[in-house]
């Protein structure tokens, strides 16, 4: 018998989205202060990527009502990380029909970020591919999150995936935006992903939320289907219910790059007191809605 939980792989990275998914609990109004110790807590820990934020348009979301994580100015960015001549790359998320792409993901060499998350939902899928293009000749590493996949019939998610795997998106990503997928429906999205990822050399993430508490579990469940690149936020911070802990995975892990007392220093010095602050968790709303697949 084989031990798939066994999961010390060099080529498995971790990416934080604490300030990206988190955000969406306070309108992303986190001071510097706190988003430059989730990243010397991901830097310490040996963290592959972090996500710091979304770069969506202010025309939608005005700056008056939103901090500034949630528009990923170049200004902004490096007012946290400098020139980030570190080996943790940064990460921004871009949304289809609510970022003005095509002129605020400038060149690679005139930014201090590294890669694009391009997240749509199965209908934008053309918009999708033409915003991987972009950022991809832009220099960046690219992926490609279909929000909301357990919504979706299954030919939705084949036409999506042919499309996304022609185009040059490094990751493609299951993505559970609303924390109802279990453990057998984890592993049949994983396998059909790296279907279509594998033969055109790409891999496959996942991304879950944790409104039936799961989300620790299917990430591991995704991590055994052969899942490469996998999602986790401090505490479990991120909308709603949460995502998956970074402290659980990072324990789980078996790659002793990763070191998980920055973590535990984070969560004790930022996360706790904020969580007098802000609600977020697997609380029984979002118990009903994941259930729901709502």
């Amino acid at each position: 018998m084989t031990a798939p939980w066994i999961t010390y792989r060099p080529e498995l990275k971790v990416l934080d989205c604490t300030v990206r998914d988190g955000g969406l609990v306070n309108d992303h109004k986190f001071t510097d202060e706190f988003v430059r110790a989730v990243y010397e807590a991901n830097l310490e820990a040996g963290i592959d990527y972090m996500e710091i934020g979304y770069k969506n348009s202010a025309k939608q979301f005005p700056k008056s009502d939103f901090g500034p994580w949630k528009h990923c100015d170049e200004e902004d960015v490096r007012r946290i990380v400098g020139d980030n001549n570190t080996p943790l790359k940064m990460a921004v998320m871009c949304d289809a029909g609510k970022s003005d792409w095509k002129t605020k993901v400038v060149h690679k060499n005139d930014s201090v970020l590294d890669v694009i998350r391009v997240a749509f939902y199965a209908h934008q899928v053309s918009e999708a591919v033409d915003m991987i293009h972009h950022a991809s000749e832009h220099g960046y590493e690219v992926t490609a999150n279909l929000m909301a996949v357990s919504t979706n019939t299954e030919a939705e998610v084949d036409q999506v995936l042919e499309e996304v795997a022609k185009s040059p998106a490094d990751v493609i990503i299951v993505v559970d935006s609303f924390g109802s997928l279990y453990a057998e429906q984890v592993e049949i999205l994983v396998k059909k992903y790296m279907e279509y990822a594998k033969p055109a050399g790409k891999e496959v993430g996942m991304h879950a939320h944790n409104n039936q508490q799961l989300a620790f579990a299917n990430t591991i469940e995704a991590i055994i289907h052969g899942a490469n690149r996998v999602d986790a936020t401090l505490a479990g911070l991120g909308r709603g219910a949460g995502n998956c802990p970074m402290e659980l995975l990072i324990g789980f892990l078996r790659n002793p790059k990763f070191k998980i007392r920055p973590i535990y220093e984070a969560l004790e010095e930022q996360l706790v007191p904020m969580a007098r602050d802000f609600d977020w968790g697997p609380h029984v709303q979002y118990n009903i809605t994941g259930q729901l697949n709502e």
